[in-house]
């Protein structure tokens, strides 16, 4: 969701970084956005007197209880009951969720959420910092809250209401017994680098699906594992929800758009474009074997039988016929997600020795089902992905591949229910 990516933000000295990241996949705070997470507080000029106790920070919003509450700001699950219960219209429900601190990724987000309900829809944001989702170390309290920010933009882009709850609104009993487990497939590559955290995210994923009762609930492409979790949730335990993923959004260079990309020096921005060129290396790669793969069918008597072609052909004078014959026939046989991989590891081993270097985390090309490693003879719907550290900056990317032909069976990465 919107909710939290697993990268961490980079921090200036001094400060400590607060957990997870609150843009949807591929997406950054543009120019006039809120500042993101990390940001330190300006300090007070010298000899002023210090803020007294519960004052916000610099930059944070007071508690929704601390001031009036601005129209279309709903505190309540009750109060999100009543607004949904007055517009009287039959259109569908959709949810954006979120953990604040919005940009125009999650825009992003709600205009599609509003364009896929229309005009007579009910589209609600959540804004809601989750605590199960920070673990040790990972410092909540500082987490950023701009919640009049938040609300002039989601409202701006398109949304009925921001659903903005307390913890105790959303864990009335206290820290919730029973919970939602991600099992294995939460705890592989981002899950490896934060245990617990998905089974967090996918507790208040569901709690929210339940409050808010959408038809529709749309997430970022960039949190492919997250939204692969999310999925992976709603079918199991039988949500009667339509999960829809929302395309990357990306900056002109490539880079996926996020909150951390300001925190890149110059250098290590240049250094940062290595994750998504090696994305689409590996997706070009993957695109020139499937056109030789086509292409070896199509030869007369099939792929199997090109040799015999190329024979067929060299006899007849035709060398370069035959030539290439046997060039398409090889490549068609030698491709595979091996093939794919290696063309992004290139890119990736070149970023390691670039000034700064590119930290590689973890390169992995995973079946979206369950996000294990997919074979090289792997057949299907499978999404490259990419973590790395630059400076002290961690980003992801990913993109999803389609190996072989697609057919009605297969499963879209846009939506399931």
């Amino acid at each position: 969701m919107s909710l939290p990516a697993r990268d961490h933000d980079r921090t200036p000295a001094g400060t400590s970084a607060p957990a997870g990241d609150t843009s949807p996949a591929g997406t950054s705070a543009h120019a006039g956005a809120p500042a993101p997470t990390g940001t330190p507080a300006p300090s007070a000029p010298a000899g002023s007197s210090p803020a007294p106790a519960g004052t916000p920070a610099p930059g944070q919003d007071r508690s929704p209880a601390d001031r009036p509450r601005p129209a279309g700001l709903v505190p309540t699950a009750e109060g999100l009951r009543d607004a949904a219960a007055r517009r009287g219209a039959p259109g569908r429900n959709a949810v954006v969720m979120t953990m604040g601190a919005l940009h125009e990724g999650h825009a992003t987000l709600i205009r599609a959420a509003r364009a896929r309900v229309g005009e007579d829809g009910f589209v609600v944001v959540t804004v809601f910092v989750n605590p199960l989702q920070f673990g040790a170390g990972e410092d909540l309290d500082r987490y950023p809250r701009t919640l009049d920010a938040d609300l002039e933009l989601a409202l701006g882009a398109g949304a009925s209401v921001v659903f903005a709850p307390s913890v105790e609104e959303v864990y009335p009993g206290g820290e919730p017994q029973v919970r939602v487990t991600a099992g294995p497939m939460g705890e592989r590559l981002e899950g490896a680098s934060r245990p617990g955290h998905f089974d967090g995210m996918l507790t208040v994923v569901a709690k929210l699906l339940h409050l808010t009762a959408p038809d529709l609930a749309l997430f970022g492409q960039k949190d492919a594992q997250q939204l692969a979790l999310i999925r992976r949730m709603v079918r199991d335990l039988n949500f009667p929800v339509e999960v829809v993923g929302v395309e990357t959004v990306r900056e002109e260079d490539g880079l996926a758009l996020s909150s951390r990309n300001r925190y890149l020096s110059a250098g290590e921005r240049r250094t940062a474009l290595a994750l998504s060129r090696a994305l689409f290396a590996g997706r070009e790669r993957l695109a020139a074997q499937e056109a030789l793969r086509a292409r070896a069918d199509a030869l007369p008597n099939g792929r199997d039988r090109a040799g015999n072609r190329a024979e067929a052909l060299s006899r007849l004078g035709e060398a370069r016929a035959a030539a290439d014959a046997h060039a398409v026939a090889q490549a068609a046989e030698c491709a595979g997600a091996g093939a794919v991989r290696a063309a992004a590891r290139a890119v990736l081993d070149e970023a390691a020795k670039a000034e700064p270097p590119l930290t590689l985390d973890y390169l992995a090309l995973v079946d979206p089902a369950d996000f294990t490693e997919v074979a090289d003879d792997h057949d299907g719907e499978a999404v490259l992905a990419v973590a790395a550290r630059v400076g002290s900056t961690r980003l992801i990317d990913n993109i999803p591949l389609r190996f072989g032909p697609p057919s009605p069976e297969s499963p879209t990465l846009g939506a399931t229910k």
